[in-house]
């Protein structure tokens, strides 16, 4: 009996999702709804809405493209087949010695993808598949561990398991407040520890795909347990942040030809990519609750995609030369100048470009000429395990093809929630104008090598991360960060 009543719930939870989306109409992009302004949350309502679940489903069903390529990407993924068993860990350990986080990532895109698969097919074994996963995990892990890599799973997989959590809290077997205790105690903690002190370290001395993840993380974990202060936070360090992964601070210059520079795109191409894909799905998160950043400072977050769009297929962007301070407060210091954009393998992708094409182009209607070219360069877009077996393959949970391929809508963008207001900020930058220039020495120093690194950055192993076509690998890619030559190690 108690088998026919979860049976007949789940069925009723798949027919309300239709029913939203019926109202709306398929394809159409839903006003978002500032629920958090009326003192509650939207679920789910993290990358995916009611109405983008029916949306997914109703065209699969009707065997439109480019949905049908999108969801055939999706059941060929080895991560998406129901039955996958969970290897839950008490602690898990990213950087360092006894590193287990693999079987982190694994599982999280096994619960996000089998989710997603059960939404679209109707599918009850890939829902129940995706609970077990996230029951086993809510059920031991403890604990994030390592060096200063662990804030990095903190962030990643936080923001990761939220969404996979979020796609099933209706489940009738979903242990809801143990999964919510652990993103809380175990992922949220540890991020909003890493935005405060920055692991000892000056508030520059950590890229902003370093602070994109743990505020990816908060923001995730707080509309998940609905916590508003957390959500306020998050928000607030997007448009006012010290650190670099603030909307400002990422997008440091904004040119008189409408592009903003990545700060990023002097690094490398990887890791320009990977802030992109988490920025996007920043805002994308916080626009299903009804707060705006997509268009917050005059649409900046679009110049700056814009940007790494153009430069990523090989087209020639400015970089104005910026100085980064490095070190451990009251420890060792350095700097580091960067004076153009890297090189770029034009072959090379993140399933990332679908959500913010999609976002600019259908709900708001704007022009996106390199957007729209490197999404459609993309497509279709596939998810973790199809980018390479190591972590920067499994940053981006993906399938933005699938997930985010939607038609023009009237729809007017949010609004700011009072849930997360934060004093206001006029723009640094006149409307078609340069923003003032980053200034600092144009010299770099190195960092003492004599010298115990509070601050250590980025794990020692060679990612790599592949084009969707499988051509081009490229070595040292995501979130990697050249290991200082002595790293004192830090316990949790």
């Amino acid at each position: 009996m108690s088998h026919v009543i979860r049976q007949i719930s789940r069925r009723s939870m798949l027919k309300a999702a239709g029913a939203a989306a019926g109202a709306a109409g398929i394809g159409t992009a839903a006003i978002p709804t500032p629920a958090a302004a009326a003192g509650a949350y939207a679920h789910p309502g993290l990358l995916h809405t009611r109405t983008d679940l029916a949306r997914m489903a109703a065209e699969v069903k009707a065997g439109a493209a480019p949905y049908t390529a999108g969801f055939a990407k999706l059941t060929a993924n080895r991560h998406a087949q129901s039955g996958w068993t969970a290897n839950p860990q008490a602690t898990v350990v990213r950087g360092g010695d006894g590193q287990n986080y693999v079987t982190l990532y694994n599982d999280i895109h096994a619960a996000y993808q089998n989710a997603l698969r059960g939404h679209i097919s109707g599918d009850d074994a890939h829902l129940d598949t995706a609970v077990a996963i996230l029951n086993a995990w809510s059920a031991k892990l403890t604990a994030l561990a390592g060096n200063a890599d662990r804030f990095l799973a903190a962030g990643l997989y936080g923001y990761q398991f939220a969404n996979a959590a979020e796609l099933v809290r209706d489940h009738p077997d979903f242990e809801l407040a143990r999964s919510q205790e652990m993103l809380s105690t175990v992922f949220a903690s540890v991020s909003d520890r890493f935005l405060v002190d920055h692991n000892g370290a000056v508030i520059t001395n950590y890229w902003p795909n370093w602070d994109l993840a743990n505020m990816a993380c908060v923001l995730a974990a707080g509309i998940f347990c609905e916590d508003k202060a957390q959500v306020a936070r998050a928000v607030d360090y997007f448009k006012h942040g010290e650190g670099l992964g603030a909307v400002k601070k990422a997008i440091p210059v904004v040119y008189d030809d409408g592009l903003a520079e990545w700060l990023e795109a002097g690094r490398d191409q990887g890791h320009a990519l990977l802030g992109v894909g988490l920025m996007g799905t920043f805002c994308e998160m916080a626009w299903n609750q009804g707060i705006d950043l997509y268009g917050y400072d005059d649409n900046r977050f679009f110049k700056g995609a814009q940007y790494v769009a153009k430069w990523s297929m090989g087209g020639d962007v400015p970089y104005t030369a910026n100085t980064r301070a490095k070190g451990a407060i009251n420890g060792w210091s350095g700097s580091e100048t960067v004076s153009e954009a890297a090189a770029v393998d034009p072959a090379s992708t993140r399933p990332i470009w679908a959500m913010i094409a999609n976002h600019y182009t259908k709900r708001r209607g704007m022009s996106a000429s390199y957007l729209t070219q490197i999404a459609a360069k993309s497509a279709p877009e596939g998810g973790g395990g199809d980018y390479g077996p190591n972590s920067g393959g499994f940053d981006q949970l993906g399938f933005g093809t699938l997930a985010f391929t939607r038609d023009k809508s009237e729809d007017t963008p949010a609004s700011p929630s009072p849930s997360a207001t934060a004093s206001p900020s006029a723009s640094s930058t006149p409307p078609g104008g340069s923003a003032p220039r980053p200034q600092g020495s144009t010299t770099p120093s190195a960092s003492p090598a004599s010298d115990g690194d509070l601050a250590a950055t980025g794990s020692n192993e060679v990612v790599g991360w592949t084009a969707a076509a499988g051509v081009a690998a490229v070595a040292g890619g995501v979130l990697f960060m050249r290991r200082r030559d002595r790293v004192r190690r830090e316990s949790q």
